[in-house]
């Protein structure tokens, strides 16, 4: 019998001019601090989807940026992907401002989504006292329907435009059951084991694309996704926050997360470029591999080095993409490979691969190289073999000090092993030990931890 389609949670698009608290009121109603938010207009650009539930039914949230009917360039692409969010949406909530009124821009979206097939609620924010109440009714010439008042901030009001949502909403699908088994003895069916009680599904892997603004982090995430998913635009430090997809490749299910650029330390930022380095800083931490993209054209920075620095400090694996590898010669490109080798020395185990964003030219590498990171990151290894592998090493090549009396793995994820010595060994020899290790497991593409205990005296 097939497994059961996995059940799809109804989706609500937040839309709005910009600056009406549409993260803010998100943030509310998930309970947790998800959106970033500042006091200034165009801060949310690309959709984040971000799940939450009321009164026991589940949905996903999709906060989206400033919503401008005119406008050019970069207000174009993220009033598309506010489009785009209505199309795919089971249900609006049309974001205004009480303290301000109706605006031209307010008609123009309400005009849009009078004409969508989707059922829209107008949420009147900034509703933070009674006082403020009848400013609210005045959205009613909107042509949407009675208005909601709430407040984002304070939660005021909140509740009874959630219990309205939530009729709105399609109705559940019911839970499938499976046929009634025929009488006897119940026979096993070939290649399939009942889950055990409390078993915990398999954990689909994350993997951060980080890199300096404007590298093409976010062309590279919707070449990836299939979809558009961020805004992408010239204008360095576009994406704003993360936003995440899982795709379904061949090998199985893979999240990838699209981190805003960094060009500087998080504690020398400030308002939201401060929240959205934090926010990338959280996903690296959070992530199991990383695609660490720099631009091609303009060789390894300072900056790249940083980020490729602090990649390896959080011990996950790396791909290193060359980006823009169109817009290269042939000395260019043997340049910047030389470049690579160079200043990022430490991360020589990281796949290195030369793509182009824009036109896909690599992209179809990076998958194969992705699963050969992760299965090298997981991977165990025998105690016998690598006590074996150790004791020709030291024939081969003797340390100038003490020796190795035995090793295990004492964990995966990434691999790491103790060693346990009679004196101190050279941090020179552990390099050798290290590059023998790798080379004999082949956990070429993953970094390695070794960590030594000396036999007491």
């Amino acid at each position: 019998m097939s497994a059961p389609a996995p059940v799809t949670r109804p989706k609500v698009a937040v839309v709005g001019r910009p600056n009406v608290g549409k993260s803010t009121l998100v943030n509310r109603i998930v309970g947790r601090r998800e959106a970033v938010v500042e006091e200034r207009p165009g801060v949310t650009r690309d959709r984040k989807l971000l799940d939450a539930e009321w009164a026991g039914r589940e949905l996903t949230l999709v906060d989206t940026g400033g919503w401008l009917a005119a406008g050019g360039g970069l207000e174009r692409a993220v009033s598309s992907q506010a489009e785009r969010a209505v199309a795919e949406a089971d249900a609006v909530l049309f974001v205004v401002d009480a303290t301000v009124g109706i605006t031209e821009e307010d008609a123009r979206v309400a005009r849009m989504l009078r004409a969508a097939p989707v059922a829209v609620l107008v949420v009147v924010n900034k509703v933070d006292g009674d006082s403020r109440e009848p400013d609210a009714w005045s959205f009613a010439r909107l042509g949407l329907g009675d208005p909601y008042p709430v407040s984002g901030l304070h939660g005021r009001g909140t509740g009874d435009l959630l219990d309205r949502l939530v009729a709105l909403l399609p109705p559940e699908p019911p839970e499938p059951c499976d046929p009634p088994e025929p009488p006897g003895e119940r026979t096993p069916t070939a290649g399939r084991e009942d889950p055990l009680p409390g078993a915990v599904a398999p954990r689909v892997p994350s993997v951060a694309i980080v890199g300096r603004p404007n590298v093409g982090k976010s062309t590279l995430f919707n070449r990836i996704v299939g979809d558009e998913r961020s805004v992408v635009h010239d204008l360095p430090g576009t994406t704003r926050d993360t936003v995440d997809t899982v795709v379904a490749t061949a090998e199985g299910e893979v999240r990838f997360v699209d981190t805003a650029g960094m060009r500087r330390r998080a504690r020398e930022a400030d308002g939201a470029e401060y929240y959205s380095l934090v926010r990338a800083l959280q996903a690296i931490d959070r992530a199991n591999a990383a695609l660490l993209v720099i631009d091609a054209s303009a060789g390894v920075t300072r900056q790249d080095q940083r980020l490729a620095e602090r990649l390896d400090a959080a011990g996950n694996p790396v791909v290193i993409m060359l980006n823009k590898w169109e817009l290269l010669d042939t000395d260019a490109r043997r340049a910047v490979r030389a470049d690579v080798a160079d200043r990022l020395a430490f991360l020589a185990y990281a796949p290195v691969l030369a793509v182009s964003a824009r036109t896909g030219l690599g992209v179809h590498k990076l998958l194969p190289a992705l699963r050969s990171c992760l299965d090298a990151y997981g991977r165990r290894v025998p105690t016998a073999e690598l006590n074996r592998v150790l004791a020709r090493a030291q024939a081969a090549q003797r340390s100038p000090h003490g020796r190795i009396l035995y090793a295990t793995q004492g964990a995966a994820d990434p691999p790491t092993f103790t060693l346990f010595t009679s004196a101190k060994i050279p941090p020179t020899y552990l390099r050798y030990l290290e590059r023998r290790i790798r080379e004999h497991f082949a956990l070429g593409p993953t970094p390695l931890q070794l960590r030594v205990r000396q036999r007491a005296d």
